[in-house]
C-alpha cells in the first residue's frame, strides 16, 4: 500500500477520534452538584411541613399499655391482620375503619397518627380505664426507581428529607436527571399527585418537595446527553488514553512512515 495511502487513512482515524473526544464530556459540579445558589435554576418558596394522614389500605400498629396484665396478654396474643416485626398490624378499610380487638371499628381515615392515636385510646378507656395507646404506621416506606439504586426503603424518622432519603440509597447515578426529578404521591380516591423539581437548587430547603412521605415513589430519569458524557476526569483521561493506543496500533499496522 503507498505511503500516502497510509497517511490518509491515518488522518481519517485521527480525525474520527477527535471528534469523538470533542462530543465527549466530564460531569461538572455545575451539572449534578446540590444546593448550588444559582439565580438561573428554580426558585421554590418555602412551605409548611404538613404531617402525614393516613390512608386507604395502611398499615397500623398498636401498643396497649394497661396495668391489669390479663388484658395486656389478651391484646397482644390477639391474631390480626398479618405480624410484622412482632407487632401485629391491622390494614384501614375502604369504609375508612380500622378493626382493633375488643373495640368497635374507629374511623381513621384522614387522621393523623397523633390524632388516630387519640381517637384509639378513648375507644379502648372505654372497657380499660387505665388505658395507654401508642399508634404507628407498618408501611412507612418509600421506593426509588430509576437511575439510582432502586428499591424499598424504611423512613427511620418523621420529617425524613429528600436528601436524607437519597443517601439512603448511595445518592443518585451521575447519568441521572437532576433537573427533572419526581415524586409521585398517592392520594385517596384521586390520582396520584406528581411532583417535579431541580434537585441542584438549595431553595429546594423548607419547599414543599423537601420532605418524603410514606408510599412516595421517586424517580430519576435520564438525562439527556449522558452517552457522550463520563463520570469523572479520570475516566476522561482513560478515554484518551485508549483512544491514541488504539490509534498508534492502528497506524502501526498499516505502516504508516515506512
Amino acid at each position: 500500500m503507498p505511503t500516502n495511502m497510509n497517511m490518509k487513512i491515518g488522518q481519517h482515524i485521527l480525525l474520527i477520534l477527535l471528534c469523538s473526544l470533542l462530543l465527549t464530556s466530564c460531569y461538572t459540579n455545575r451539572a449534578i452538584g446540590l444546593l448550588q445558589e444559582r439565580d438561573d435554576l428554580p426558585q421554590y418558596e418555602p412551605e409548611e411541613y404538613h404531617p402525614y394522614r393516613i390512608m386507604l389500605n395502611d398499615q397500623l400498629i398498636y401498643r396497649l399499655i394497661t396495668m391489669d396484665e390479663t388484658i395486656s396478654k389478651a391484646m397482644q396474643s390477639n391474631s390480626g391482620s398479618y405480624n410484622t416485626n412482632n407487632y401485629i398490624a391491622y390494614r384501614v378499610y375502604s369504609d375508612s375503619t380500622v378493626e382493633l380487638p375488643f373495640i368497635p371499628p374507629i374511623k381513621v381515615l384522614g387522621l393523623t397518627l397523633p390524632e388516630a392515636e387519640e381517637k384509639i385510646q378513648e375507644a379502648f378507656r372505654e372497657v380499660i380505664p387505665d388505658a395507654e395507646v401508642k399508634v404507628a404506621l407498618a408501611n412507612k416506606t418509600f421506593s426509588v426507581i430509576g437511575d439510582a439504586n432502586s428499591g424499598v426503603y424504611t423512613i427511620y424518622k418523621d420529617k425524613l428529607t429528600i436528601y436524607q432519603a437519597l443517601a439512603m440509597t448511595g445518592d443518585l447515578f451521575a447519568q441521572g436527571d437532576r433537573r427533572h426529578v419526581r415524586i409521585v404521591r398517592p392520594r385517596d380516591n384521586a390520582e396520584p399527585e406528581i411532583l417535579e423539581f431541580d434537585i441542584r437548587t438549595n431553595t429546594i430547603i423548607d419547599s414543599k418537595y423537601y420532605y418524603v412521605y410514606p408510599n412516595d415513589m421517586i424517580y430519576v430519569s435520564r438525562s439527556k446527553g449522558s452517552f457522550y458524557k463520563v463520570a469523572s476526569y479520570s475516566g476522561f483521561l482513560g478515554l484518551i488514553t485508549s483512544s491514541l493506543a488504539l490509534l498508534v496500533s492502528v497506524l502501526n499496522y498499516v505502516g504508516v512512515g515506512k
